[in-house]
């Protein structure tokens, strides 16, 4: 990589882009890559480089992005191989040998060139069991999580997840078993069944029990190694097979 290589005026790097061929959920392999020359900035990011390329070079470009400082998760895109969240990416720390590649996310349709279809990811959360269910009403006190106790602990750690998708375009179990829930719909799932206050543990954990859910994880811990907000991804997926478990022996499942 040519992290030690500071951006220099006038420096231009190669950058190839997937470009869809037609739009309105293509297959992601239905299409080619595209080159251009962009120039070189200090401090910049891979969703610097893509909104260069749509403002400058090619308005046709599609592409997804809305805050850039990290909390929307909608810039994710396969930088040189491997799914990132763009927006928080520098160049200088992905260019290789003066050259980016920048592909939609994987195990998702295409809707145009950079722009994944996202519904499959966020009802794979509602097959999860994925929403909050309580039993106060608006009439009565908040519900308290204890800020010292194991369960909260286990809550503010999953609850950071921001819906990007790096973790399932990252998933090998998800490229190999379309059916599978991924990784970000079991940390919900995970975040919820610690929950105290939540109402719907026995639903929940029937609904991530099952062939496409925790046990089908292999634990190779990409989901981990990839996530942008380093959340434990196998460690909530481990928990799960350990609740589904105790859960069946109980006779509970």
């Amino acid at each position: 990589m040519d992290q030690s290589v500071p951006a220099a005026r006038g420096q231009t790097m190669k950058v190839s882009v997937w470009r869809s061929q037609g739009a309105g959920g293509v297959a992601a392999g239905e299409g080619r890559f595209e080159s251009f020359d962009v120039p070189r900035e200090p401090s910049q990011t891979v969703l610097d480089v893509v909104t260069y390329i749509q403002r400058h070079l090619d308005p046709a470009l599609g592409y997804r992005f809305a805050c850039r400082v990290g909390v929307c998760g909608s810039c994710a895109m396969v930088v040189n191989g491997e799914a990132r969240w763009t927006c928080r990416t520098h160049v200088d720390r992905v260019l290789q040998d003066g050259r980016l590649e920048i592909a939609p996310l994987r195990n998702l349709p295409v809707i145009r060139d950079l722009a994944t279809d996202m519904s499959e990811f966020f009802d794979k959360w509602a097959r999860a069991r994925g929403q909050f269910t309580g039993s106060r009403t608006r009439k009565q006190p908040f519900a308290v999580v204890e800020p010292g106790s194991e369960q909260r602990q286990q809550v503010d750690l999953g609850i950071e997840c921001i819906g990007c998708g790096v973790c399932y375009s990252s998933c090998d179990v998800v490229e190999w078993k379309p059916d599978y829930l991924g990784p970000a719909a079991m940390n919900r799932a995970w975040t919820l069944i610690n929950d105290v206050r939540d109402e719907a543990k026995r639903e929940r954990l029937a609904a991530v029990a099952g062939d496409a859910g925790c046990h089908a994880c292999h634990t190779h811990m990409t989901c981990t190694e990839r996530c942008p907000k380093h959340l434990p991804l196998t460690a909530a997926i481990a928990g799960l097979k350990r609740a589904t478990t105790r859960a069946l022996f109980k006779g509970e499942l």
